[in-house]
């Protein structure tokens, strides 16, 4: 096993200039991160000045930080049935392509979205559309989806539904998929047993192949399995469990794959607390 080696990072803020992110995930001792690149939580644009650029990519390469994840906005649904939302959720997902490729990000992590008032189908069917429009105007294979734990309304659950919603989009459009192990867990796979990572990852080949697994979100869940509520807990402290955590880091299929910690934070000191954890699981596998 290569464990040693392998890409740990988590999320970082971008606050007081979007180069401090990757001064923070180096002081944790990062070598992967994921960042938003702007304010999640507005629909307001903005691009950073040159030196904000510069300054970020040099940092990346003296760090030797990469991958880099950008995770899209929160407003972001692609499944809306409201006109003005849809367009305004392709436009921003737009938007957060090129922003990472300005910032020479070649991956945006996006939920496919969730279905308000309508079916499932229907949400699927809007995403779809959504994508197809989408990816006509991105200038490169950027974009990563994520599976969804269920909560009100999230499609995108299973491995079944992210099949439907990629499955007639062209091969460009897709560059991989994220596993969030909360999700996974919530929505009722049991990552806390082999039999049940390898359930995954028997469906992730056989329904989404060639589309590679990019990334693991590595988080514990507050929810129980099948619980479809979007909980993350601390490294061993959810119904995954540290066992469950040494199984999904030993596996051989993902032995390989990025990992990013979306685990709860007041300080920095939760993720030297996580980051710990899982590298000393990873140590003794």
């Amino acid at each position: 096993m290569k464990g040693i080696s392998r890409r740990v990072g988590v999320h970082t803020s971008i606050s007081g200039g979007i180069h401090l992110s990757v001064k923070r995930a180096h002081k944790l001792g990062c070598t992967t991160m994921q960042i938003f690149s702007h304010n999640p939580r507005s629909w307001r644009k903005r691009y950073p000045n040159a030196e904000e650029i510069e300054l970020f990519r040099n940092l990346i390469q003296e760090n030797n930080i990469t991958p880099v994840f950008v995770h899209a906005s929160y407003l972001i649904n692609l499944s809306s049935a409201e006109k003005e939302l849809w367009r305004k959720s392709i436009d921003m997902l737009l938007y957060e392509t090129e922003l990472a490729d300005i910032l020479g990000i070649d991956s945006v992590i996006f939920h496919p979205g969730r279905a308000s008032g309508q079916s499932r189908q229907y949400a699927i069917k809007r995403t779809r559309e959504a994508l197809r429009q989408l990816c006509k105007e991105i200038r490169k294979n950027i974009l990563i989806i994520e599976n969804t734990a269920g909560q009100r309304g999230e499609i995108g659950s299973t491995i079944e539904e992210i099949a439907e919603i990629v499955s007639s989009l062209p091969s460009r459009c897709i560059k991989g998929i994220c596993i969030d192990t909360a999700h996974a867990f919530a929505s009722g796979y049991d990552l806390s047993t082999y039999e049940g990572i390898q359930l995954l990852i028997e469906e992730i080949k056989r329904l989404l192949s060639p589309l590679p697994l990019l990334v693991l979100h590595l988080n514990d869940s507050k929810a129980s399995l099948g619980g479809r509520i979007d909980r993350h807990e601390h490294i061993g402290k959810g119904y995954i469990g540290r066992e469950g955590f040494r199984k999904i880091l030993s596996h051989p299929e993902l032995s390989e794959i990025p990992l990013i910690l979306e685990t709860p934070k007041t300080s920095d000191e939760d993720d030297i607390k996580n980051l710990a954890l899982v590298r000393e699981i990873i140590k003794t596998i």
